[in-house]
């Protein structure tokens, strides 16, 4: 059992207005994101895809997951009976709290799971002490 890291890249685009869409020849991946006490963890069920198919990337606080899960197993000419796995390409993008630092997110495929946590920010509460004139 190994733990592959995937890169994350950190990129921001100024004023993009791109969101989530689905054409016919793409597809959603399952997903789960909750909370633990110290981040954000997101889940994202990828079986059959190698991690070099994946891309990750950053706009503001919405996290982008891409990637193409290639279809090598069917035979030329087949007619299905049933077809209920997804393949080609697929785009999650999902808004990330401002209160986890995406800056800091790390990344796992494992098993055909990615795994994506992201700590929470450290908090930017402070006390300001009033003078004696």
């Amino acid at each position: 059992m190994t733990k592959t890291s995937v890169s994350l890249n950190t990129t921001s685009f100024i004023g993009s207005t791109k969101r989530e869409t689905v054409s016919r020849n793409s597809w959603v991946p399952n997903t789960d994101m909750f909370v633990t006490d110290g981040s954000l963890v997101i889940k994202v069920e990828l079986a059959g895809m190698k991690r070099e198919d994946l891309e990750l990337s950053i706009d503001g606080q919405i996290l982008i997951i891409s990637g193409k899960r290639p279809d090598g197993c069917r035979a030329g000419k087949c007619t299905f009976q049933i077809m209920e796995i997804n393949y080609g390409t697929f785009e999650r993008e999902l808004p990330v709290p401002p209160e986890f630092d995406i800056s800091k997110a790390q990344a796992a495929y494992q098993n055909g799971f990615l795994r994506i946590d992201i700590p929470r920010a450290p908090s930017s509460k402070r006390t300001i002490s009033v003078s004696e004139e």
